[in-house]
């Protein structure tokens, strides 16, 4: 009996871990049609403590309160233009989330269109917002949220922190009308994976297939594996958890090195190779000081005091030795060899343009 309870206990380790073995598919690609959608608004907030547009130069806020106005049925009189610097016109904007539903709330974001300096203690009025097929899914109005601050001396000097003139409305939006999706009229489910990869791809279509069957999944690029699904709706969110739980092995990422060139940050990626390769850098810094001197005749001596130039040129040279990569030089020898030298972010860029030039470097040279 105790024999059997330990063959039943390793053969459980053994399925657990195999369960645990590579990366959910909820991890690696996401369900065709399921996604947020952005929504965009014009609006007006009201209620700024003089820091809002300038109505005499920002024409469409005048115009928008004025239109604003006669549809509560207040008309200004001809050439009559409003003056108030507590007004200020603004973009909002939010993503609606798949699935969403009528009722729901959302957070939104509101952007100073015009030359308000601060949002601070302003009111979103009523403001449509709309998708780009011109329909109203949401409705926003509601008391801004600044985490920005500004301030101004009287002899013109400025200090502001963060961005004043954008705002936070936290479930400042209500959803009035859902976006339709495929999800549960069309008859496969699509999968597209987040990295494009033909090697995920076949995997994850072997993986399926032998967990529902085969023919159930087909890889149909690099990027999409149709699963076949179950024609009641009522199955589908069972079925698709079911589905983002299952674990696949990725494929290998292909050999990259990105470069930022902004900030001199660098990543080597781990199958990045080297051909055989002799390297060596070093820098050259030349120093020129002009010390001047004074020029003191004797007291008997016929002649003048004169300023004598008095030149220095030192020449400093890196003493960096040459380093060899072998063949099929990894990721850590790689990294071994530069810090031997010393080299920095710069110096690193310039080796692997020139390996790149050279043909030594088996990867793709990625700058950003």
């Amino acid at each position: 009996m105790r024999i059997l309870w330990a063959i039943a206990l390793c053969c459980a380790l053994g399925s657990a871990t195999a369960e645990e073995a590579g990366t959910r598919i909820k991890d690696l690609a996401g369900v065709a049609g399921v996604r947020d959608n952005h929504l965009l608004g014009y609006g007006l907030v009201v209620g700024l403590a003089g820091s809002g547009d300038s109505l005499n130069k920002t024409r469409f806020t005048s115009h928008s309160l004025s239109a604003l106005l006669t549809k509560y049925g207040i008309t200004l009189p001809g050439g009559v233009s409003p003056d108030s610097n507590n007004i200020a016109a603004v973009m909002v904007s939010t993503n609606l989330p798949a699935f969403s539903k009528p009722g729901q709330k959302l957070d939104v974001t509101v952007s100073s269109l015009g030359d308000a300096t601060n949002l601070r203690g302003g009111t979103l009025l009523l403001t449509p917002l709309k998708g780009v097929d011109g329909s109203t899914y949401a409705i926003a109005q509601g008391n801004l949220t600044v985490s920005g601050f500004g301030v101004e001396g009287l002899d013109g000097s400025k200090l502001t922190v963060n961005v004043p003139s954008a705002a936070r409305i936290p479930n400042g939006a209500t959803v009035e009308r859902g976006v339709v999706s495929p999800f549960g009229t069309a008859d496969a489910i699509y999968l597209n994976l987040h990295t494009p990869d033909f090697t995920t791809a076949k995997h994850m279509q072997d993986v399926l297939n032998a967990a529902l069957g085969t023919g159930s999944a087909t890889a149909e690029d690099a990027v999409t594996v149709r699963v076949q699904a179950p024609q009641d709706y009522s199955q589908r969110v069972g079925f698709l958890s079911y589905l983002e739980n299952i674990r696949v092995e990725p494929g290998e990422a292909a050999a990259k090195i990105i470069i930022n060139s902004r900030t001199g940050t660098i990543v080597i990626g781990s199958h990045v190779q080297v051909r055989p390769a002799a390297v060596t850098h070093g820098s050259m810094t030349v120093a020129v000081r002009e010390s001047p001197a004074i020029s003191q005749p004797n007291q008997l001596a016929d002649g003048e005091t004169a300023q004598v130039e008095n030149t220095q040129i030192n020449i400093d040279e890196e003493n960096n030795r040459m380093f060899l990569f072998d063949a099929g030089a990894t990721l850590a020898e790689i990294v071994r060899a530069v810090n031997q030298v010393g080299a920095a972010p710069s110096d690193l860029v310039a080796i692997l343009e020139a390996l790149k030039q050279a043909g030594a470097l088996q990867a793709e040279l990625i700058v950003i």
